[in-house]
């Protein structure tokens, strides 16, 4: 018993420090990953055209934002197509954060959207992950959905925006799908809906919803080709560099599963506490694919961290306006600036060092990763290509092979736990002992010498 005890002892010092250390920085991870601007600016977007012979699509964002790349892509993958009005729509006109710190300026309120269409519902209402999912403060945007539902919207749920429509009812009886690494949970949390692995989308009619992050770009598509026609589709997958488009049909793909090198995101996450930080220069005509695969790559890998840098609030390729939080002059780590054009122009001339991660060509998130790899290591890429749902078979990563020293110092952690905690069982033992020890026996008298008893009086 006394050795399962000591055991333990070792077990339970080998895992505090490394929690005591790595908690924190686990916290401030994914804090940093969804955290609202605390300025308070609120830019003004400009003023957004209508046609009234082309169907409107809407991106809507919580006020507590939404995931980058579940936002810009169909943005984008629509915007490019010239077929649609295409707008971002939140409850309130304050930026919303999307993840990785870029800051997106709604172009209309839901009670802007409900005056520019006449009080008719969107034609198509696209649904982005958001971090608020079943929380009280989502119900602005799910009682949102459900009104716009009702008045026949087609709803395209993109990766765990999933959640969003099942949270507010509008999946029960239906086929949907979600990031791999939400299926299990999403089908304990929504028994009601039949949650379908292994497949890019699934159209069920007025609701598709995609896999994870990327495949929302696929979903768009379809969304593409019901409304305006193969044809159109194949062009806005050109056009923006999507190399997987599968027409007519949801392409399959293997349903992934966590793999031990998967370990390499918590090493990051929880050891990670000298993360560069990396500033990302907004530039006017940035394409919104380009801007997201910046921030949500990075993001994603929660190896890194990065902060929107620009003098002011810029344009994006399809006119979306987005807010910085820093000046480009600010202390930064890395300066990393997206868009071939900005390559192109030398956007970042006067700055020290600009990487241009966009002048290879390509879809934009092959640069990204590669820069990832380059700059970070192979197995960090490689995990955030799993989680964006990005196939990199294509691609060239070259870097280390692992971050060996951030898995190092959970270890020497550890280590350093066990010996202290060695050391005051020794001292307990040797503390202990003393207090059992029985006093000793004084010594006997030892008998008085004439020497010692001094000179003898005479008599």
């Amino acid at each position: 018993m006394r050795a399962l005890s000591r055991i333990l002892v070792f077990l339970l010092a080998a895992l505090a420090l490394p929690t005591a250390f790595g908690a924190p920085t686990v916290r401030a991870a994914f804090e940093d990953l969804n955290a609202p601007r605390a300025d308070g600016a609120n830019p003004v977007p400009e003023r957004v055209a209508h046609d009234p012979g082309k169907p409107t699509a809407v991106v809507v964002v919580g006020d507590n934002g939404a995931v980058v790349s579940d936002t810009l892509a169909p943005y984008e993958v629509l915007a490019t197509t010239g077929a649609f009005n295409v707008y971002a729509v939140a409850p309130s006109s304050r930026p919303a954060p999307l993840t990785g710190g870029l800051d997106l300026v709604p172009d209309l309120t839901f009670a802007g959207l409900a005056d520019l269409l006449g009080g008719a519902a969107p034609d198509v209402v696209v649904v982005p992950a958001m971090p608020d999912v079943g929380q009280r403060t989502s119900k602005p945007v799910t009682d949102w959905l459900a009104r716009q539902a009702a008045g026949g919207a087609l709803l395209l749920s993109v990766c765990n925006g999933a959640g969003v429509l099942a949270s507010a009812g509008l999946l029960d009886g239906r086929r949907a799908t979600a990031h791999w690494l939400r299926l299990d949970a999403f089908a304990e949390d929504y028994p009601a809906v039949d949650w379908v692995p292994g497949t890019r989308y699934v159209d069920d009619g007025d609701v598709i919803s995609t896999a994870g992050i990327l495949s929302g770009v696929d979903g768009t598509l379809r969304v593409v080709e019901r409304l305006v026609g193969p044809g159109a589709a194949a062009r806005a997958a050109e056009r923006t560099g999507w190399p997987h488009y599968s027409a007519g049909r949801a392409a399959s793909i293997e349903q992934a599963r966590v793999r031990p090198t998967d370990a390499v995101v918590g090493f990051n996450t929880a050891f990670g506490w000298d993360r560069d930080t990396i500033g990302v220069l907004l530039t006017d005509g940035v394409g919104e694919i380009e801007l997201a695969s910046v921030f949500d790559t990075y993001g994603q890998s929660l190896a890194v961290r990065t902060v929107a840098v620009a003098p002011g609030p810029v344009r994006s390729r399809h006119g979306l306006t987005f807010a910085p939080r820093a000046e480009p002059s600010a202390d930064l780590d890395r300066l990393v600036v997206p868009g071939a054009g900005a390559a192109r122009r030398g956007a970042a001339a006067g700055h020290t060092d600009p990487v241009y991660v966009h002048q290879e060509g390509g879809f934009p998130f092959d640069g990204v990763l590669r820069d990832l790899a380059r700059t970070t290591d192979v197995a960090t890429a490689t995990w955030t290509a799993r989680v964006l749902e990005y196939p990199v078979d294509h691609l060239a990563l070259d870097g280390p092979a692992w971050p060996w020293t951030r898995t190092l110092r959970p270890l020497a952690l550890a280590l350093l736990g066990v010996l202290v905690a060695f050391g005051l069982l020794r001292l307990v033992r040797a503390r202990r002992a003393v207090r059992s020890t029985p006093a000793a026996a004084p010594p006997p008298p030892r008998p008085r010498t004439r020497a010692a008893a001094g000179p003898r009086r005479p008599g």
